[in-house]
């Protein structure tokens, strides 16, 4: 077995990277931590809890949101139910877009159009509209 050279190494991993597929935003739910994993962009991210809901995942490079944590998804699912029982129709196969889930803490959150959350919830709106993503998720 012949060792490979550090040159060797960095372009057999150069090669990988360029079969790597393109970036795709995802969502994944973890049914074990009842919470949602949102990934908008490929940058480095730190994190940022907005409220009980939601951590946000900011772009070390652009600080623009790339993604966030939506946690006690099924409590909050149940919540907003009980206020507003048209939300149901928003889950389809058990698929459900992240943008009806920002959307739902908006409209069963006080009005507060000045405050950084109600800004931070529209953000995370147009990023979830951008991208378009949807989580598989089980709810009752």
């Amino acid at each position: 077995m012949s060792q490979m050279s550090s040159s060797e190494f960095a372009e057999q991993m150069l090669e990988f990277a360029r079969k790597a597929p393109p970036f795709q935003p995802t969502a994944t739910y973890d049914p074990d931590g009842d919470c949602i994993e949102f990934i908008a962009g490929p940058d480095s991210f730190y994190a940022e809890r907005i409220d009980d809901l939601v951590t946000v995942y900011y772009s070390h490079e652009t600080n623009e949101i790339v993604g966030s944590l939506i946690k006690c998804v099924s409590r909050f699912y149940n919540d907003v139910v009980e206020k507003v029982p048209g939300f149901k129709i928003e889950i389809q196969d058990g698929r459900v877009r992240l943008v009806h889930i920002f959307l739902a803490k908006l409209w069963t959150t006080p009005p507060d159009s000045n405050s950084i959350i109600t800004m931070t919830y529209r953000k995370l709106i147009e990023v979830a509209e951008r991208t378009n993503v949807e989580a598989a998720v089980a709810l009752n």
